[in-house]
């Protein structure tokens, strides 16, 4: 009689593990889009946590991005957004006092009062 082959072992189990690992790791990661324009944060030593729940982008030169919406039309979309308790403002370390003060002073006429700056530590 011939020697018996051993069986085969599936590799059933194994695929299953590996997708509910990919599943696990796509519900549980964080999906963030690309900035709209470079912002270079200003850089201090503090340790401090940003928590806002909206991103609003803002250039050196004063443009103003909200989910993928530019200067007017940024604003239009923030007008219509309910006012949440923080949104962070991530804008360029180059980014006049003027300037800032002005999209601050906007986003408190349309109802954003709690606002962050976000900081880099180098």
């Amino acid at each position: 009689m011939p020697p018996r082959r051993p069986a085969s072992e599936s590799v059933v189990p194994m695929i299953n593990v590996v997708f509910l690992l990919l599943i696990f790791f796509m519900m549980s990661a964080t999906i963030m889009p690309a900035p709209p324009f470079d912002v270079s944060l200003p850089e201090t030593d503090a340790q401090i946590a940003v928590a806002g729940e909206m991103d609003i982008y803002v250039s050196a030169s004063g443009e103003v991005s909200f989910q993928g919406a530019l200067n007017d039309a940024a604003w239009a979309v923030l007008a219509a957004q309910p006012a949440v308790n923080t949104v962070t403002l991530r804008a360029d370390a180059d980014l006049s006092a003027q300037k800032l003060a002005r999209v601050v002073s906007r986003l408190a006429r349309i109802g954003h009062t709690q606002i962050e700056i976000a900081i880099r530590v180098p």
